[in-house]
C-alpha cells in the first residue's frame, strides 16, 4: 500500500499538548451551542403553534436521537480509524476509508429511514402518542425521514475534519447550518409574505435545507481542502466497513445508553412526584450548560490521542488523556465553587413552585460537586475509543450508569426521598471517576511494559 507520509499540518503529533487541547476544545463548544441552540429554535417556534403540535414534536425526540446515534457511533469509527492513519502518514488509506466510512452512513441511515417511513403510525402508537397527535407526528417525520441523510455527511464528515486537528471549520459549518435553520424555520412554519404556512412540516423542511447547506460545506472541505475523499473500492470496502462497525456499533450503544438511563431515572423521580421530575427536568437543562466544555474536551481528546497513537507515541497521546482528566477535575470543581452562591437564584429563575424550588437548589449544590469526575469516565471512554478499544469503552459506560448510578439512585431515594436520590447521583459519578482515573493509569503501565504494539 502507498503511503505518504505529510508534515503535522495541525500540531497534534509536536505542539505542547495543552496548546493542542486548547485550540481543539473551544471551537467546539462554540459548535455544541449551535447544536443546541438549533434544537431550542425548533421547539421555540414549534411551542407557538400550541400545546398540541410542541407534545407532538416531543414524542418524535427518542427516534430521531436513535436514528442519529447510527451516525454518531459511525463517526466515532471513523474517526478514530483516520486519526490512526493520518498520523502514520498514510493519507491515501485515510481518504479512502473516509469515504467508505460516508458511504457505510448513508446507507445505514437511509434504510432505518425508510423503515421508520413506513412505521409513523403504529410505533408512535406503541410509545404511547394520542391518535389526535398522529397526524402531527406523521407531518414531521415523513419530512424529516426523507431530509436525514442529508445530515449524515455533516456529521459523520465533520467529525472525520475534526480528526486532521481542525475543529474550526465543522463549528463554523454547524454554526452556519443553525442560522440558516433560525431564518427559515419562522417563514416556511408561520408562512409570512410569499411564504407557504406549512406548520410543523415547515420545521421539518427547514432543518432539511439547513442540512443541505452543511452536507455541501462538509463536502467541499474533504474534497477540496482535506484531500479526504477518494473513489470507492470495491476489494477494500467490506473490510473498511467491519473497521469502521468494529468501533462504531458499540460507540453508538453506548451514546444510546445515556437517554435510556435518563428515561429510568426519570421513572424513579415519577414516583416521588410531580415537583420531583419538573426539579429534574430544569436540571437536566441547567447541566448542558455546564458540562458543555467537558463534552467539548472528549471530542478534542478523541483525535489528538488517535493521531499519537498511530505516529506510535503512545506516551504522548496518555499525556492527553491525563492533562485533560485534570483539567476536568480542576475547571468543574471551579464550576461548582461558582454555582453554590448562584444555586438558590438560579432555581428560582426556573420555577415558582416552592418544592420545585427546593429540590432544584439541592440538585444544584450537590450533583455539580461530582461533575469533574463524571468527566473523567467520559474523557476515559474517549481515550478507549481512540485506542480502538470500543468494547471496553461501552462496558465502562454500561458500569457507569446501570451498575453504580440507577442503583445508587434507587437506594438513595429509598433512604432519603429525592434528595437522596441526587446523593445517589453525585456519588455513583465520583467512584466511576476515581475508578477511571486509576484504569486509565493501569493502561498507562500495561503499555510502557509490554510496548506499544501489543497494547495498541
Amino acid at each position: 500500500m502507498a503511503t505518504m507520509t505529510t508534515p503535522d499540518k495541525h500540531g497534534l503529533l509536536s505542539d505542547p499538548i495543552p496548546t493542542v487541547l486548547t485550540r481543539l476544545t473551544i471551537p467546539m463548544i462554540f459548535g455544541m451551542v449551535a447544536i443546541l441552540m438549533f434544537n431550542l429554535v425548533d421547539t421555540f417556534f414549534i411551542s407557538l403553534l400550541g400545546t398540541e403540535a410542541l407534545a407532538a414534536v416531543s414524542f418524535t425526540f427518542p427516534i430521531t436521537f436513535a436514528l442519529n446515534c447510527i451516525t454518531m457511533g459511525i463517526s466515532v469509527g471513523i474517526s478514530t480509524s483516520i486519526g490512526r492513519l493520518l498520523g502514520s502518514g498514510d493519507t491515501r488509506s485515510a481518504a479512502r476509508l473516509t469515504t467508505h466510512g460516508l458511504l457505510l452512513a448513508i446507507v445505514l441511515v437511509t434504510i432505518a429511514a425508510q423503515i421508520g417511513l413506513l412505521t409513523i403510525e403504529p410505533l408512535f402508537t406503541l410509545i404511547g402518542a394520542k391518535a389526535s397527535l398522529l397526524p402531527v407526528i406523521h407531518d414531521y417525520m415523513s419530512i424529516w425521514y426523507l431530509t436525514i441523510p442529508l445530515l449524515v455527511i455533516p456529521m459523520a464528515g465533520n467529525s472525520a475534519i475534526r480528526a486532521t486537528g481542525d475543529a474550526k471549520t465543522p463549528a463554523m459549518i454547524m454554526i452556519l447550518a443553525g442560522a440558516i435553520n433560525g431564518v427559515l424555520d419562522p417563514l416556511l412554519i408561520f408562512g409570512p409574505g410569499p411564504f407557504p404556512e406549512l406548520g410543523v412540516k415547515g420545521a421539518a423542511i427547514a432543518s432539511g435545507i439547513s442540512w443541505a447547506f452543511a452536507l455541501a460545506g462538509s463536502l467541499y472541505v474533504l474534497i477540496a481542502r482535506e484531500k479526504l475523499a477518494a473513489r470507492p473500492q470495491l476489494a477494500k470496502l467490506w473490510h473498511d466497513w467491519r473497521q469502521i462497525l468494529h468501533i462504531g456499533t458499540p460507540a453508538g450503544l453506548s451514546n444510546a445508553l445515556n437517554p435510556l438511563s435518563g428515561t429510568l431515572l426519570m421513572s424513579l423521580l415519577a414516583a416521588q412526584g410531580t415537583a420531583s421530575v419538573a426539579a429534574y427536568g430544569a436540571a437536566m437543562r441547567i447541566e448542558s450548560i455546564l458540562v458543555t466544555v467537558m463534552m467539548a474536551l472528549g471530542s478534542a481528546l478523541m483525535p489528538v490521542m488517535a493521531q499519537n497513537l498511530g505516529a506510535k507515541q503512545p506516551e504522548r497521546a496518555f499525556s492527553a488523556l491525563f492533562t485533560a482528566m485534570r483539567f476536568a477535575i480542576l475547571f468543574q470543581l471551579l464550576v461548582f465553587v461558582m454555582m453554590v452562591p448562584l444555586s438558590w437564584p438560579i432555581s428560582s429563575l426556573f420555577s415558582q413552585d416552592e418544592a420545585v424550588r427546593h429540590q432544584l437548589w439541592h440538585y444544584l449544590i450537590v450533583v455539580p460537586a461530582s461533575y469533574g469526575l463524571q468527566a473523567v469516565c467520559l474523557l476515559l471512554v474517549s481515550a478507549l475509543n481512540a485506542m480502538h478499544k470500543s468494547v471496553q469503552a461501552l462496558q465502562w459506560n454500561l458500569l457507569r450508569l446501570f451498575g453504580l448510578l440507577l442503583p445508587a439512585a434507587w437506594l438513595g431515594r429509598h433512604i432519603h426521598g429525592t434528595e437522596g436520590l441526587f446523593i445517589g447521583i453525585a456519588l455513583a459519578n465520583a467512584i466511576a471517576g476515581i475508578g477511571a482515573y486509576c484504569y486509565g493509569l493501569k493502561l498507562r503501565r500495561d503499555v510502557s511494559k509490554n510496548g506499544h504494539k501489543n497494547q495498541l
